[in-house]
């Protein structure tokens, strides 16, 4: 009985080595992850290595999905080249958010993922996207206050 434990653990490590690892964004990929939810609410985190910011809104956001699992679903996106994938990796770890599903920019024109996303945005880190079941989205640029969190669920 042991050894098959031994195995199936054996055989899960390479997966988990990769937990936390962003997956390629690319234009074609954008109407998927703006579909709305089937109920709830998903929010998109948008971030950068380069943000000061971008951390603590991470945390929060994932702090707020744990309390509201059900209702809320959180989905990291780096303004970064997959080619910092490594980076990228690091920071979420860091920051204790590795467990959120995350994407990172993989499309030679980030300016047209940037306007796929959010036609409104001018680029400004961090961003966050809240899509609702209904259709509707609304975007916060900046540091999320108490106030902003209490609005997305």
């Amino acid at each position: 009985m042991i050894r098959y434990a031994l195995l199936a653990l054996l055989l899960a490590l390479p997966f988990a080595a990769q937990a936390g690892a962003p997956v390629a964004l690319k234009a074609e990929d954008v109407p998927a992850l703006l579909k709305p939810p089937a109920h709830g609410v998903r929010v998109l985190a948008l971030w950068g290595l380069d943000c000061a910011y971008c951390e603590s809104n991470l945390r929060a956001l994932q702090k707020l999905q744990r309390a509201h699992p059900r209702e809320i679903e959180v989905i990291t996106v780096a303004t970064d080249s997959m080619t910092e994938s490594a980076a990228l990796e690091q920071r979420l770890h860091a920051a204790g958010v590795a467990a959120l599903p995350s994407r990172a920019y993989a499309d030679a024109t980030p300016e047209r993922i940037n306007y796929l996303i959010d036609p409104d945005w001018g680029g400004e880190l961090p961003r966050t996207l809240i899509i609702r079941a209904d259709g509707s989205r609304s975007g916060i640029s900046g540091q999320l206050t108490q106030a902003k969190l209490a609005a997305i669920p």
